[in-house]
C-alpha cells in the first residue's frame, strides 16, 4: 500500500506521521478506512529509540508520469514531519533503463543521461529532496543472471542510506 488518493485507498498520512514517531508496531497492517489511535492494537504509548524510523526513503518509478498533486502533497507532508522529526531523507528511482534509451543500452550512463537528470532534477525540486540524496536503480525484471553494473547501482545506494541512518542514530 502506497501514498494512493481517493476513498479507502493508500496510507494515511496522520498514520505515517505516527510510524515516524515510533508509535506504531513492526508488522501493523494500515487500514486506509480507519487510522491508528492510542489504545489500539499496534500502537505503542511509548516508542523507544528502536522504534522510531531511522532513515524515510521515497521510491519513485522513473518511467511514471509525473506524480498527480494529491500525492505529491502527502508526500511534502510527510517530508515536513520527518524533517521536523531531523529524520534523514532519499529518495529511490526505480527502473531508469526503461525511461531513457541511453541507460537502456549502457547502464553506466545513468548519471550522463540529460533525459534522466531532467526528471530527476524536476522530482528533486517539487519534493524538496536534495539531488545528492535522490538515487538512480535499475530493477531485475526479465534478467536470469547477476548483473555488476546493476548490482553496483543498488549497493550504493543500500550504502549511502545505511550511513544516513548510522548518522541520525548516532546524533540521538
Amino acid at each position: 500500500m502506497g501514498l494512493e488518493v481517493g476513498a479507502g485507498c493508500g496510507v494515511r498520512v496522520e498514520d505515517i506521521k505516527l510510524a515516524l514517531k515510533g508509535h506504531v508496531q513492526e508488522g501493523y497492517k494500515f487500514n486506509p478506512a480507519s487510522p491508528l489511535s492510542d489504545g489500539d492494537p499496534g500502537y505503542i504509548s511509548s516508542p523507544s529509540a528502536d522504534d522510531k524510523v531511522h532513515l524515510l526513503v521515497y521510491v519513485c518509478d522513473a518511467n511514471a508520469s509525473e506524480i498527480k498533486e494529491p500525492v505529491m502533497q502527502k508526500m511534502k507532508e510527510i517530508r515536513e514531519v520527518a524533517s521536523g522529526l531531523g529524520i534523514p531523507q532519499v529518495a529511490i528511482v526505480t527502473k531508469v533503463d526503461e525511461a531513457c534509451d541511453e541507460t537502456e543500452k549502457d547502464l553506466k550512463n545513468v548519471y550522463k543521461s540529460k533525459h534522466l537528470k531532467k526528471k530527476i532534477t524536476e522530482f528533486s525540486a517539487r519534493l524538496g529532496i536534495p539531488l545528492n540524496c535522490i538515487f538512480a536503480v535499475k530493477n531485475y525484471s526479465s534478467e536470469t543472471y547477476l548483473d555488476e553494473d546493476v548490482n553496483t547501482l543498488m549497493l550504493n545506494a543500500l550504502r549511502l542510506m545505511i550511513d544516513f541512518g548510522d548518522d541520525f542514530i548516532n546524533k540521538m
